[in-house]
Formats: C-alpha cells, sequence, structure tokens
C-alpha cells in the first residue's frame, strides 16, 4: 500500500516528460496546466467574494439559510463525494492492484442507498445545522454535543490529509515547487473560502467542479476507449499484459488478501458514508424532506456514471501509461508516484491541452471536497462545542460566527501538517481509514438514536466514544501507520481496516450502557421517543 513518491517533474508543451532511459529533470512547465488552474483558483476566489456579501447570518453560514434546490444539492453532494481519491486515488489502487481497486467504487456507490431509505428523511426533519442536533433531539445536549463534535473534527481532519496529499503533488506536478510549499498554498485557499463565503460559496463551488470532474471523465473514458475499438475486451486484455502480474490483476486477493481486511474494508465505505459530517450537513441546505430525497436522487446518478468512468480510467492507465517510459523514472517508478497516473494518462490520450484542463479539475476537486471539509469541521466546533456545550445556546450569531472562522483557521493549520506527514500514502487508501472511522463513531450513534426507543444519553456517548477510540487505536496500530508511517518493524494490529472490530465494539457498547442505564432521566429519554418519532415522519421539528 505504500506509495514512494520520487522528485517529480512536470509535462512539458512540447516534449515528453523523459526520453526513455533518462533522469527526470527537475521540473518543466506546461503553461496550459498552469493557465487552467489560475483561472479556476481566481474563479473560485470571484465565487467566493460574491457569496461573502450573501453570508450575514449562522443560517446562511452553515447552511446557505436552506435556498438550494434539490437538484444543486445533488450536484455539490456529488462534488463533495467525488474527491481526490475517486480520481486520483481509485485510479493508482486500480494500476497497482487491478481488480481489487474496483472494491472502492463499488463499496463508495454502495452506502448512498444506506442514505436515501435510513438517514436522509430524518436528518432533514430533526436537524438543523449539524449531526448532533439530530442526535440531542431527545437526548442531553451537552454531552452529546461534545462527543459529536469530537468525532467530526477526527473524521475531517483524517479526510484532509488525503486532499491535502493529492492537491500538494498536483502543485508540485504543475509548477515544480517545494511539496511542503504546495500543501501551503492548498491551505490557505481553503480557509479563505470557508472563512468568507460560508456553505454558499462551497455549494457553487461543488457544483462547478463535479460538471467539470464528469465531464472530463467521461471525455478521457472515451479517448482510451477509442485506442481500443470501443471494446473493454480489448482494453482489459491489454492492460493484463502490460500488467507486472498479469492475469491477476482480474483476480481478488491483490490488494485485500484476508477475508477479515475485506469485510472490513466493505463495511467502511458502506456505512461510513452516512457518518461523514461534510455529506451530513449538505440536508439541511434545502428547503424540505422532498428536496433533500430528490438531492440524494441525483447524486446516486451522478456519482454512479463518476465511478463507472474511473474503472476504465483506472485499467485505461494500465494499458496505456504503464508500458509507457516517459512517464517513468529512470529506476522504472511512475513520475510523481502511482496518485498522478490519471494525471498521465490525460497527456496519453488528449495531450497538454486535455492536461491542462484535467489537473485543474483535480485540483478544483480537492479545494471543493477541502471547503466542505473545513466548514464541517468549523460547524462542529462552534455551533456544537462553542454554542451548545459552552455558552449552554445563550451564544450571539456574531460570536458563534468568529469562532466558527477561527477553527477554520486552526483547521487549516493541522491539515497543512498532517498532509505533509503522511505525504507518501495512497489517498484512497487514507479515504478508506476515514470512514472506518465514520462507520464506528458518527454512524451508530445517529442509526440508533433515530431508530432504537432504548437509545440514552449514557450509552450514545460510552459507545460512539468506544468506536471512535477503537477506530483510531487500530488505525494508529495498523501496518500502515505503525510500520509505514511510524517505522516500527512490525504492526501490533495486523489487519489495515478497522472498521469491523471497531463498529462491533460501538454497537455492543451502546446497547449494553443503554441497557444498564436505569436513571429517571434515562427512563424520561426513552419516553420522548414517541414525540421524536411523529417528529421524525411528519417534519414538525421546531426550527428557529
Amino acid at each position: 500500500m505504500k506509495c514512494f513518491f520520487p522528485a517529480l517533474t512536470c509535462l512539458s508543451t512540447s516534449t515528453p516528460v523523459l526520453a526513455q532511459g533518462s533522469a527526470p529533470a527537475a521540473h518543466i512547465h506546461n503553461p496550459i496546466a498552469i493557465g487552467m488552474f489560475l483561472v479556476f483558483v481566481a474563479s473560485t476566489l470571484f465565487i467566493t467574494r460574491w457569496a461573502a456579501r450573501k453570508n450575514h447570518s449562522v443560517s446562511d453560514h452553515y447552511a446557505a439559510g436552506g435556498k438550494i434546490t434539490a437538484f444543486q444539492n445533488g450536484w455539490a453532494i456529488s462534488g463533495d463525494y467525488m474527491s481526490a481519491a475517486s480520481l486520483l486515488g481509485i485510479s493508482a489502487l486500480v494500476f497497482t492492484s487491478g481488480y481489487d481497486g474496483l472494491i472502492y467504487s463499488v463499496g463508495f456507490l454502495a452506502s448512498w442507498p444506506i442514505i436515501l431509505f435510513l438517514i436522509a428523511e430524518p436528518l432533514r426533519n430533526l436537524g438543523k445545522y449539524t449531526l448532533a442536533d439530530v442526535v440531542s433531539y431527545r437526548l442531553q445536549q451537552r454531552p452529546i454535543r461534545a462527543f459529536s463534535a469530537s468525532s467530526s473534527v477526527v473524521i475531517v481532519l483524517l479526510y484532509l490529509v488525503s486532499q491535502m496529499v493529492g492537491a500538494g503533488k498536483l502543485v508540485e506536478l504543475l509548477f515544480g515547487l517545494n511539496y511542503t510549499f504546495a500543501v501551503f498554498i492548498v491551505g490557505v485557499l481553503m480557509v479563505i473560502y470557508v472563512f468568507f463565503g460560508g456553505m454558499l460559496a462551497t455549494t457553487w463551488i461543488q457544483i462547478i467542479k463535479a460538471v467539470f470532474l464528469l465531464a472530463g471523465t467521461a471525455f478521457m473514458t472515451l479517448m482510451v476507449l477509442s485506442r481500443f475499438g470501443f471494446s473493454l475486451n480489448a482494453l482489459f486484455t491489454k492492460a493484463i499484459f502490460s500488467h507486472p502480474k498479469h492475469v491477476a490483476i482480474m483476480s481478488p486477493g491483490v490488494l485485500v488478501s484476508d477475508p477479515v481486511s475485506a469485510i472490513s474494508l466493505g463495511l467502511a465505505l458502506i456505512f461510513g458514508t452516512a457518518g461523514l459530517p461534510h455529506i451530513l450537513i449538505r440536508f439541511f441546505t434545502v428547503a424540505d424532506v422532498k428536496a433533500a430525497r430528490k438531492s440524494i436522487l441525483y447524486a446516486t446518478g451522478i456519482v454512479a456514471i463518476g465511478y463507472a468512468l474511473i474503472i476504465v480510467i483506472g485499467f485505461g492507465t494500465i494499458a496505456l501509461v504503464g508500458p509507457d517510459p516517459q512517464y517513468h523514472t529512470a529506476s522504472g517508478a511512475v513520475i510523481g508516484g502511482p496518485n498522478m497516473v490519471a494525471i498521465h494518462l490525460a497527456h496519453a490520450v488528449g495531450g497538454n491541452v486535455f492536461i491542462g484542463f484535467i489537473c485543474a479539475v483535480a485540483f478544483s476537486t480537492i479545494l471543493a471536497v477541502v471547503a466542505g471539509l473545513t466548514l464541517a469541521g468549523s460547524s462542529a466546533v462552534s455551533h456544537d462545542l462553542y454554542a451548545n456545550y459552552v455558552c449552554r445556546g445563550k451564544a450571539s450569531d456574531r460570536d458563534e460566527m468568529r469562532v466558527s472562522r477561527l477553527t477554520a483557521l486552526v483547521l487549516g493549520v493541522m491539515a497543512i501538517l498532517l498532509g505533509i506527514a503522511f505525504e507518501k500514502q495512497n489517498i484512497a487508501f487514507i479515504v478508506s481509514l476515514t470512514f472506518s472511522i465514520a462507520a464506528s463513531s458518527n454512524f451508530p450513534v445517529l442509526l440508533l438514536s433515530i431508530y432504537w426507543r432504548g437509545l440514552t444519553t449514557r450509552g450514545a456517548v460510552v459507545g460512539g466514544m468506544l468506536g471512535l477510540i477503537s477506530a483510531v487505536t487500530l488505525t494508529v496500530l495498523s501496518p500502515t501507520v505503525w510500520v509505514q508511517v511510524l517505522g516500527h518493524p512490525h504492526a501490533l494490529y495486523p489487519y489495515e481496516y478497522p472498521a469491523l472490530f471497531s463498529m462491533i465494539v460501538a454497537f455492543v457498547g451502546i446497547f449494553v450502557v443503554s441497557l444498564l442505564d436505569n436513571s429517571d432521566r434515562s427512563s424520561r429519554e426513552r419516553a420522548m421517543f414517541d414525540s421524536q418519532l411523529l417528529d421524525c415522519e411528519m417534519g414538525m421539528a421546531n426550527r428557529s
């Protein structure tokens, strides 16, 4: 799983990156790519300035005033979901592991029916700005919000790492900048979007990015298939003969070699989406439940098309980038590392103009996602921790907005530092760890708060924290972090994915602690379930 990133070489406008057997140059600028990159950054900053003029209240900052349409929100959710891990990370996993890379595409997509049928309607009816609004509907406000904010910040930070790694490598590839400085630039832009534009700016950046991403992947797919007479069989045959593992890449077991890891990864990908704070807060940007449902339907269709295209792109990288020496260093390593194979494929099938477009799209993908993540993290801290935990619901809108913006700044700094630390990791793999934590902490508490009468505050907090701590601990003790990042000789936890065990810990902890909780407070919480159920189904939740 460990990815090695050698010194990067940028793509030239007139000559190949490398001649066969030559050493990589320091950097060769691609003016077209750089120009498109700068145009996108300028456009997003203009959108942020426009949105800042409409960003006057807490409702505007967190939820765009609830004025986003279902169609717009569907595209925005797709933009939030199809991150750097989608285009860059999954294509890199298919490039290195073949068939097993498809697990990510299928797993990411399979999560949407869970959200549509179990989460979307209750979340929109019971919540206002954050996940904690729903969970604390009949439970104690302060403990629930403290847990929810803590869990959301951990998830947001880890998810940000994958985006920062992808963005840093892209900027490094385009401009020949030092990776650390490239990550710093991305962090600054991310803070600007959230600090000034709030949810409205983030939404429109997501929409534009999703449209460009789908258009770019569709064109790249058509160009790849055109090289093989639009025959998938011919593409797969060429990929088999081009890959070092040959036929093995069309069978499972290259990437996920044991049943425990396979089940654990599947659970994380399917249930983790329903615990991601930056996805869940999108339900609060639409006017009603009907719009929330339509948003998911639109998003599911867009995401399904996008991931189907990325599968073809992944095998295209094996067939066209793998055997081509111009995309490799003298030692045979991919220039920029495996995370950049989709970028090289864009050059192989579309030349310098298309790679400029794809670089801009990939960077816009990352910027849009980090903006959504930062907004989710800052809202959790300002709305849940500050306004409702510290100030007990008495904070002014002005103070809450100030804390939100300060938190965005802090998250930006932390994302930069973590992005530097995790430079050599596959970004799709980092996202899978994020999903494991979301599936082990937020998802069990959210699901049982909606559907189980017996849930109590103590059970939710203790069980949720057990899931969070076990997922984080097992992630740190896994081979990926304990060996590859921290440098220890052997991992204390033998599997790469923790969800199978951490989800069990969370659900068992919630059930056991709730059943043993016989306090007067817990009896009142159980009695309030009928009222919550009515509001959940009928949309009668009190909103301010």
